[in-house]
């Protein structure tokens, strides 16, 4: 039961994030019209690309950081009886939450 109630809680962080990137992306689009032959991606398909490449980011910052630092962090932690990479983790979550961040301080 902890299994599917933490894949759950992920899945709805990152629905909840691809949202947010949606609504952003729609409102700043307009602009840009394809030409005749060119192919418009999808608000979805830039959103997924975002939270990719947001976690990517992240995740790489955090591994040169570590090693930098010469921390010891360990090899594996349990979230809900998923055994994950603590910095794939770290990651995942900031990227999930960057939506909200980048709301709150935004300046209008």
């Amino acid at each position: 039961m902890e299994i599917w109630l933490g894949i759950l809680f992920l899945c709805f962080g990152i629905g909840w994030s691809l949202c947010w990137r949606i609504r952003r992306l729609r409102a700043n689009e307009g602009s840009e019209k394809p030409g005749p032959m060119e192919t418009k991606s999808s608000p979805f398909s830039i959103a997924v690309q975002e939270l990719v490449a947001t976690a990517g980011g992240v995740y790489l910052s955090l591994v040169m950081l570590v090693s930098f630092l010469k921390l010891d962090l360990p090899g594996k932690i349990n979230l809900f009886q998923i055994s994950m990479d603590p910095l794939a983790l770290t990651a995942i979550m900031l990227a999930i939450f960057q939506p909200l961040f980048f709301r709150l301080f935004k300046k209008t």
